[in-house]
């Protein structure tokens, strides 16, 4: 029995120093995608997990480059190396081959690359958590390990080809729905991420991310993503409205504040800044009919609106001030 435990205690050992895991990285068994949407250039990485946080260490993505996903044992380097040489222009394959040429882990590692032209190469090795494997093709990679079932890659697949021309982080969110549909982990469920940046790089990287979403620690994490994508939409709507009342461009601001309420009807910050917007453009009935309902929930909006002058973001007289805080 001696004998049968030192020899359960040497493999163990040797496992360990094979895949040389540093204690910050995770163990990040999964499944993802990484994609490029053929009509927008956008380039994008979604993933869930049975693990805490997993998009801090899988998903990886740079505007006019390309994206990774890097899972099972992970080894997180492959995220920012794999688009750095990628960057220097070597196709996917060639990058994945300089990743895993000198990986003692590699037969524990599972990666996919992708880049701005849709190019993909994958890794699944042979070591992986059954059920583990991947598929690919122009434009997209899906890939998981340690699986409850076999049959959660296929279900990816077809998810992302039958919906061609939806968004592409909509579409990736589909893809992930498919495989948790087949199982997905066999472990169950606790993290999700969604990362979707633009088809080039611009002067201005901090709106080259277009999306940018994690669920840390749910017990539905893919709903809760699904629920802040929305979300996310619904502020772009806001945002755009926001840059047109900037311009005095009162008519388009208010399609676009219209178009993020239809998303989230009952957001008191949307029908806020939908009203103070009808009041800079002298709908003042209408504006008051609105506020009188959102403060009826909530005091503080009113106020907000008697600050807003002093700053400029509600041009209205005394007597309009007045009506606007009944």
């Amino acid at each position: 029995m001696r004998k049968i435990l030192s020899i359960i205690l040497c493999t163990l050992i040797s496992l360990n120093c094979l895949i040389a895991q540093k204690p910050s990285d995770p163990l990040a068994h999964t499944y993802s995608i990484v994609a490029r949407d053929p009509d927008t250039g956008e380039i994008g990485v979604a993933v869930q997990s049975h693990w805490f946080s997993v998009g801090t260490a899988v998903s990886w993505a740079e505007a006019g480059v390309g994206a990774v996903a890097t899972q099972s044992f992970t080894n997180v380097s492959f995220g920012p190396k794999g688009l750095s040489l990628m960057k220097s222009g070597l196709n996917p394959q060639k990058a994945l081959d300089i990743l895993l040429a000198n990986d003692e882990g590699k037969d524990y590692r599972q990666v996919a690359l992708i880049n701005e032209k849709g190019e993909v190469a994958t890794h699944t090795g042979e070591k992986c958590i059954d059920f583990a494997s991947h598929l690919n093709g122009e434009n997209f990679s899906v890939q998981a390990n340690m699986m409850l079932n076999n049959t959660v890659v296929s279900a990816m697949e077809k998810a992302w080809k039958i919906n061609e021309g939806v968004p592409l982080a909509k579409r990736m969110l589909i893809v992930l729905e498919a495989a948790q549909n087949q199982g997905g982990d066999i472990r169950g469920k606790q993290s999700a991420a969604l990362l979707v940046v633009a088809p080039k790089s611009s002067d201005a990287p901090w709106e080259d991310r277009l999306v940018d979403l994690r669920v840390d620690d749910h017990e539905n994490p893919l709903q809760e993503l699904g629920r802040l994508l929305d979300v996310h939409e619904a502020y772009q709507y806001m945002n755009k409205g926001d840059v047109h009342v900037e311009k005095g461009e009162m008519k388009e601001a208010m399609q676009a504040y219209n178009s993020a309420m239809k998303i989230f009807p009952d957001n008191l910050e949307m029908q806020y800044w939908t009203a103070i917007t009808l009041a800079n453009d002298d709908k003042i009935e209408q504006a008051v009919h609105m506020l009188q309902s959102i403060y009826t929930k909530d005091s503080n909006w009113r106020e907000l609106t008697k600050r807003l002058p002093k700053v400029g973001l509600l041009s209205v007289n005394e007597s309009e001030l007045s009506l606007l805080l009944k």
